[in-house]
Parts: C-alpha cells; structure tokens; sequence
C-alpha cells in the first residue's frame, strides 16, 4: 500500500517537469519571435482599425505552427542534439520524451495551427503557414546534414511569419510582404552564421554541414556576413520608399543597421567567438528593434 502510494507521489510530483519538457519542445523564445514579427506584419497590412480578434486567431495559429515545426524538428535532429553541448539536455536526447508522444505532439500542434489558420483567418495564411512548415521540417533540417547552402534555404521559412501576418490582414500578397520577406531573409544570415561560427565545435560534432563548419580559416563565413549585412541596410529602408512607414524608421533603420554593420565588420576581423557573440547579440536586438519602429513609425492606410 506504501509503496502504491509512493509510486503516486513521484508521478504527480513529474507532472509539471513533463509538461515543462514539452513546452521546451516547444522553442518558447523561437516561437514568441515568429509570432511577434507576424503580430508586425498584421498591423502593417491593416487598415486604420486592426480586427483583433482576426489578429489573435492569426497569433494563435501561426504560434501552433512554428511550435509545432520547432517539436518536428527536435524529433529529427534527436541523434544529433545528444552529441552536442548546447542541445544534449533537450527533452529528447536526454531521454526524458519518448520520440512517439513527441512526435504526436508536434504534428497535433501542426495540424491545429493549420486549421486554425484556414477557419478563422484565410485560406492563403494557412496555405503560407503550411509552407513555412514543410520547408523548416522537411527540407531544412535534413540539408543541415547535407550542404552548407541549408541556411539560405531555412531562412526562406524563417522569413515567411511577417508575410502570413500581412496576409492575414490584407488577405492577399503584395511588394509590401515580399518586403518584409526580404527584411527577415537577409536579416537571418548573419544572425545564424554567427550561432554557427560561435558553436562551430559544437555543430560538427552533430554532424551539421553549416559554412562556419567547413570553413577552416573563416574567411569564407566573415565574407557572407558582410555581403549579407550590407545587403540588409538598403532593404530595411524600402518600408519607407514604399510609404509602409516614414521617415523616423528610416533614420532609425539606417543607425540599426550601421551599427549592424559595425559589430559584423569587427567580427569579420577578429573571427573569434567572442566577437560572434556579440554579433549574435546584436542581431537578437536588431529586429524586435526595427520591427518596433517600423509599427510605431506606421504610415495611415
């Protein structure tokens, strides 16, 4: 009877650590960035009055999916995750999930970001949500294995949150989404070629064929930062050359993206992993900053 009861104890007392290892499935800090730059995207594609309640429903199922995404992606990449430093304590390849209940967990968010999507917001949404989904999981993650050219093709999903917002609300696509497409699409090479070069040992042990890996003397990665950053800054300001927003974040977007420029010209230098940290922390304050400004900065519909 003792023992019974003890056995009840320790499964009750489990409880909140499970539940807190499949919201770490869930990439809380990855998917709370997704959905803010789609949250962006919405108000920017609304018109004078944001529909809330469309927003939400566009926030919830976008959230879904890139949770959902991020859980796939985990489950694939359980093998690799366990050979490396900074993801051997994940849920899975610390054996504290099993690989089918995860799975299941990933593809019930999926599909439920999908359909949520598809009843309450548009077809087109959920359509770019899938997207989104099936290029992170299905093509990504595997070519992360395979070429080093895997991270020009993840940031193609990893872009496409701000456009779902827009298409939320717009309820169509136009050279405003691309725009914000092409702003997260240029602003993520850097911002992922510096987590790689900082954790270069770490990616090789796991297997991952990113530049930063086969690039022995770093020349090669120091250059696709620069050519990418400086790329971003005429992108940035295009919100304002298309009246998206005015003239306050076209200032402020040109001193983020110099200062942008700056970090990575002394990262380019130093190729160190110190000098990529601050690179990657720059870039971590870089968009929620511009994106910030772009909305307070929004030009009337």
């Amino acid at each position: 009877m003792r023992t019974q009861q003890l056995e009840r104890s320790v499964a009750i007392a489990a409880q909140p650590a499970r539940v807190a290892d499949y919201v770490e499935l869930t990439k809380p800090r990855i998917t709370t960035m997704v959905v803010v730059s789609a949250a962006a995207g919405y108000y920017l594609g609304s018109d004078a009055s944001v529909d809330v309640v469309r927003l939400l429903h566009a926030m919830a199922g976008t959230a879904l999916i890139a949770s959902g995404a991020s859980c796939l992606n985990q489950v694939l990449e359980r093998d690799s995750d366990a050979r490396m430093d900074r993801t051997r304590s994940r849920p899975l390849p610390a054996g504290r999930l099993d690989f089918l209940p995860a799975l299941g967990f990933g593809a019930a968010l999926s599909l439920l970001g999908a359909a949520q999507l598809a009843a309450a917001v548009n077809p087109l949404t959920a359509v770019l949500g899938v997207l989104t989904l099936a290029l992170y999981v299905a093509v990504y993650t595997p070519l992360k294995r395979l070429t080093s050219l895997c991270t020009i093709i993840g940031a193609v999903p990893g872009a496409l949150p701000p456009v779902m917002g827009w298409t939320a609300a717009r309820d169509a696509l136009s050279a405003e989404a691309w725009v914000l497409f092409a702003i997260l699409f240029f602003w993520q090479m850097p911002h992922f070629l510096a987590i790689a070069a900082a954790y270069r040992d770490d990616y090789a042990r796991g297997g991952h064929v990113v530049l930063p890996v086969i690039d022995g003397d770093g020349a090669s990665t120091a250059r696709q930062t620069m050519l990418y950053l400086f790329a971003l800054i005429p992108v940035s300001l295009l919100p304002s050359v298309l009246h998206m927003s005015g003239t306050v974040y076209f200032w402020g977007a040109l001193a983020l993206g110099a200062g942008f420029l700056a970090v990575g010209m002394h990262a380019a230098r130093d190729r160190s992993i110190p000098a990529e940290r601050r690179l990657l922390r720059y870039s971590v304050l870089y968009l929620p900053a511009l994106l910030a400004l772009m909305t307070v900065d929004k030009v009337a519909a």
